[in-house]
């Protein structure tokens, strides 16, 4: 056995906020969309990792054990902080296909079998079950023989009777110790079931009673509020149990570490608690791993997560397919697929072996990067494999063709799925109520949400906020109010899922002032805002939006919302009309904007809230990411000047110098210096996976693009061509722009070009046929016809270029190689093609010289 005080390499990171409020085990994911492994992965870099933890090459063993750097290093944290897009995506509680415990030993008698037999033949009349209870009450053999019926009567979702057998069993029950036991079962049952409130109340009424004042009461509460992602209620039951001097024990600390990673606790937090438990000469098993990981899966800590993984070996804690799934979903949250990929290849070296849900984190992986066609492969090498595919992998399979728009496919695996027994659930119909609204057929969405209803399945908190995200988004705000009050009236609770969808439904129509009070109106219900929440009003800064209303006057703004939060404070808290969220869509219902909202390109008014937004993040300590990176350099694009451009950038360093002063100073056109710094940068985002990677460019180059720095942007472009962030075409014959934003497209064409001018000036022939690929235009409403296509259109017709759109296949430019090498060999093609900066060293301008802008609170 290793040495009981092993080195703390990952247990002392520093916090990173959780960007999943609900984020739950992954082996409890029933919607996972998945994506597979050797076959399709590349060797990563050999460069050393950004955070010096094991290269992902490298076996994940006792033998890596390399001391972790404090995250609050802006330079170390950019790979796990910049790279984490988790989405808000509620994942579901159910889990399909996990094997059973073994069951322990029991001590009840078979009077106890006896009695369940005949109370589940009357499944459904909860009072029958007293006079069954009454007829058996002199043979049952007390507490043992009452928590077996409690336990069994759980297990089949029987939660009624069994509060019922519990009422009848604790007043007959006189022992205290006794009486303590069964209360700690029905706490546990209540909590395992979803029951959070009645499991509450049982506990208040043990402790009024004198019989719940123990730590296996506390610990059944504490894992009850886990369950159910109430972290902040278990924590307050943890101190307060410690006010009693009671001592928390393993099952204590473990329920609490697994509330920190469903209940949107920092990893931060978790840290502290797994500190305390060392401390308190407690020591952790498996589960607590496994719940650390959850954690840092949640908040796609990848390299906290490796680490723990690390440390489980040097403890010598056996690692079971739930901590190898659990690491595999890190790093897909994290966006380091290739790691993932290497990882599920040596899982069998360990002897452990890729299950369903292993395959199905990885599909969801792949997914969500926007492999899907590598995740379909990935379906058909789990079927090659004799893998029988269970409801989690047909609800994955089913969202990924819901996603791509191919119904018809998605209904056929919905039919595989009921030959096979499989019934559909609220996760298949999630999947296809949100697929059929990301296409606009709202009509398709209400048939859906009916016969949902119809086939008796409950809608849950993901169907609620996909439904309100979808019309919000459509402009239907009837449809999102009568939804919501449905919802209302369901008694749910809103997470911060539910609050950030809603939020970036509005942001996506341009309604910032709607946003912020939903946000102001979300942490009053003590419900902190994510990355994700923050980045969708950060790229809403800016956005022209067309209304049909007059525009107001800053004062009037001011005012609307003044008048729209005292309506809302002064109501009560049970009328459900006078509900913020109502009454921004009764407003918006009419026509009219619930603060007011105008034009929302206001130029320095949004420029001064970008700065405001941003330093709430810093306050509340949650941490940018490549998204937040983008929509601020978005917002860089839309200020009205340069300057302004500028000075956001020199606001922001304040918060990290390593990202946004190697940005600023690429924009200013500064020279050696700023782009040595550039390619340290450069040399962090290799190690993330190429969907983050190429992000970070094409953002970085648009906004380079958009200022005049055109030299600037195709240094960077070439860059990321170098790094391989692209996965495309670069030939004398082909140019593949697939991927590449609009800038980071046009810098690449113009640096093509001059290289297949120099294969010309040489004396070399060119092929046939040329061809410059934009891609099938991802939101584009025509195939082909996308934004970097038009772009580059433009672009060919001011330069020259003799291309021409192919007949076949609108986003392709084809020639003949014998016309481009014409065109090529002219003598103004030349200067044509040479990119060149507005400005490289404008050492007259500083910051000082700017306006004095002051940020604004959000």
């Amino acid at each position: 056995m290793a040495s009981s005080t092993p080195p703390r390499h990952c247990t002392l990171i520093t916090s990173k906020p959780l960007q999943n409020h609900h984020h739950h085990h992954l082996k409890n994911h029933p919607n996972r969309q998945t994506s597979h492994h050797h076959l399709y992965s590349r060797p990563r870099p050999s460069n050393a990792a950004l955070l010096s933890p094991p290269s992902a090459s490298a076996p994940l063993s006792k033998n890596n054990n390399p001391s972790f750097p404090h995250l609050s290093s802006s330079k170390s944290e950019l790979a796990s902080d910049f790279s984490c897009r988790r989405s808000t995506r509620f994942i579901s509680k159910m889990h399909f296909g996990r094997p059973k415990p073994t069951a322990p030993s029991s001590r009840h008698s078979s009077m106890a079998e006896e009695v369940l037999q005949q109370a589940i033949r009357f499944t459904g009349d909860d009072a029958r079950l007293d006079a069954i209870l009454l007829s058996f009450e002199s043979k049952l053999c007390g507490s043992d023989d009452y928590n077996f019926l409690l336990r069994e009567l759980g297990n089949r979702g029987e939660w009624s009777m069994a509060m019922r057998c519990f009422d009848f069993a604790i007043s007959r029950e006189r022992r205290r110790n006794d009486q303590g036991r069964l209360a700690s079962s029905m706490i546990s049952i209540l909590g395992r079931l979803g029951k959070v409130d009645l499991a509450k109340k049982v506990f208040d009424n043990a402790i009024s009673e004198g019989y719940g004042n123990t730590v296996y009461a506390y610990s059944s509460l504490i894992s009850a509020y886990a369950k159910s992602g109430y972290c902040n209620e278990a924590i307050t039951i943890f101190e307060t149990m410690k006010d009693l001097n009671l001592k928390p024990n393993l099952v204590t600390y473990n329920a609490l570490i697994d509330a920190c990673g469903k209940g949107g606790a920092d990893f931060k937090r978790a840290s502290e608690i797994f500190d305390e438990m060392l401390t308190n000469g407690v020591q952790p098993d498996r589960i607590t791993y496994n719940s650390l990981l959850a954690v840092c899966s949640g908040a796609a800590l990848w390299d906290a997560a490796r680490c723990l993984f690390n440390e489980m070996l040097y403890r010598g804690i056996h690692q079971d397919i739930y901590t190898y799934n659990t690491l595999l979903d890190a790093a897909c949250n994290g966006g380091h697929l290739d790691a993932a990929f290497e990882i599920m290849s040596e899982m069998p070296v360990k002897n452990v072996y890729p299950n369903q849900v292993t395959y199905s984190t990885m599909i969801r992986g792949c997914a969500k990067a926007g492999k899907l066609d590598r995740a379909l492969n990935l379906f058909d090498e789990m079927k090659y494999a004799g893998m029988k595919l269970d409801r989690v992998s047909y609800n994955t399979l089913l969202a990924i063709y819901a996603n791509l728009g191919r119904f018809e496919e998605a209904f056929t695996v919905a039919e595989e799925m009921e030959s096979m027994g499989i019934k559909k659930d609220v996760v298949t119909y999630n999947a296809l109520l949100d697929g059929f609204g990301k296409q606009g057929m709202y009509d398709k969405v209400k048939e859906l949400f009916t016969k949902m209803k119809a086939e008796n399945l409950s809608p849950n908190l993901l169907t609620y906020s996909t439904l309100i995200s979808v019309y919000s988004k459509g402009g239907l705000y009837r449809e999102a109010m009568q939804v919501y009050k449905e919802f209302k009236r369901q008694d749910m609770k809103a997470d911060v899922v539910f609050y950030s969808k809603l939020i970036d439904a509005l942001c996506k129509k341009g309604l910032v002032e709607s946003s912020a009070l939903l946000l102001d109106e979300m942490m009053k219900e003590g419900i902190q805002p994510n990355v994700v929440t923050y980045n969708s009003i950060i790229n809403a800064f800016g956005w022209s939006v067309a209304t049909e209303y007059p525009l107001e006057s800053d004062q009037q703004i001011e005012s609307s919302l003044s008048i729209a939060a005292a309506n809302v404070s002064e109501s009560k808290p049970d009328d459900i009309n006078k509900d913020m969220i109502i009454k921004i869509f009764e407003q918006l219902g009419t026509g009219k904007s619930t603060v007011g909202e105008t034009v929302i390109n206001r130029g320095r008014q949004d420029f001064l809230c970008v700065l405001g937004v941003f330093q709430k993040m810093h306050e509340m300590e949650i941490k940018p990411n490549v998204v937040t990176f983008s929509a601020i350099l978005n917002a860089c694009s839309r200020c009205n000047s340069f300057e302004e451009a500028s000075v956001l950038l020199e606001e922001l360093r304040l918060f990290d110098n390593h990202v946004y002063g190697v940005t600023h100073g690429l924009l200013m056109g500064h020279g050696d210096k700023v782009w040595m710094q550039a390619l340290s940068l450069f040399d962090e985002v290799k190690q993330m996976d190429t969907s983050t990677a190429s992000a970070f460019y094409n953002a970085l180059t648009d906004m380079l693009w958009h200022f005049g720095q055109r030299r600037g942007a195709q240094l960077v472009v070439l860059e990321g061509k170098r790094q391989q962030v692209w996965e495309s075409t670069w030939s004398s014959s082909c140019l593949d722009l697939h991927l590449m934003s609009s800038g980071a497209a046009r810098a690449m064409v113009h640096a093509w070009l001059l290289s297949i001018r120099s294969i010309v000036i040489e004396g070399h022939e060119l092929p046939k046929l040329i061809s410059i690929l934009t891609g099938w235009g991802k939101h584009s409403k025509v195939v082909g016809d996308g934004a970097v296509k038009r772009a580059i259109e433009a672009l060919l017709n001011n330069m020259g270029a003799p291309f021409r759109v192919a007949k076949s296949n609108i986003g392709r430019f084809i020639s003949t190689g014998a016309v481009v090498a014409s065109w090529l060999r002219e003598s103004g093609t030349f200067n044509v093609l040479v990119l060149q900066d507005d400005r490289t060293h404008p050492e007259s301008w500083r910051v000082s010289n700017a306006p004095d802008f002051q940020p604004l609170p959000l």
